[in-house]
């Protein structure tokens, strides 16, 4: 899934010519294009959507629509590590766990040549 998620601005600054920040989702940091809201602020709110901030947001509804979808898992999802969530909608151990184990699926398929 991919979604447009609120998040606070941290930092600017410019990278190869490009307008970049430090977003907070909720407690997650992700770098993020501004090239679309040059005039982002450190402290303001936006919406970003697949690296790029596309919209400001009021705080209110920032934090409100955050706590929602943290309620709902979709954070974790959008934002948790990705080979534990393979592993786990696959019915595997979380690979990424410290001192996990390798498994095996409980059905083995034949792969034809």
């Amino acid at each position: 899934m991919c979604l447009a998620v609120p998040g606070k601005v941290l930092s600017l600054q410019e990278r190869d010519g490009t307008l970049m920040s430090v977003v907070d989702f909720g407690g997650v940091h992700k770098d993020v294009c501004l090239q679309y809201i040059p005039d982002a602020a450190i402290g303001d709110y936006v919406v970003v959507h697949v690296g790029f901030a596309i919209q400001r947001l009021d705080e209110e509804s920032a934090l409100r629509t955050l706590a929602e979808f943290e309620h709902l898992g979709v954070l974790k999802e959008e934002f948790g590590d990705g080979f534990a969530l393979a592993a786990k909608q696959a019915g595997l151990a979380d690979p990424t766990a410290e001192g996990a184990e390798p498994t095996q699926p409980e059905h083995d398929t034949e792969v034809a040549p």
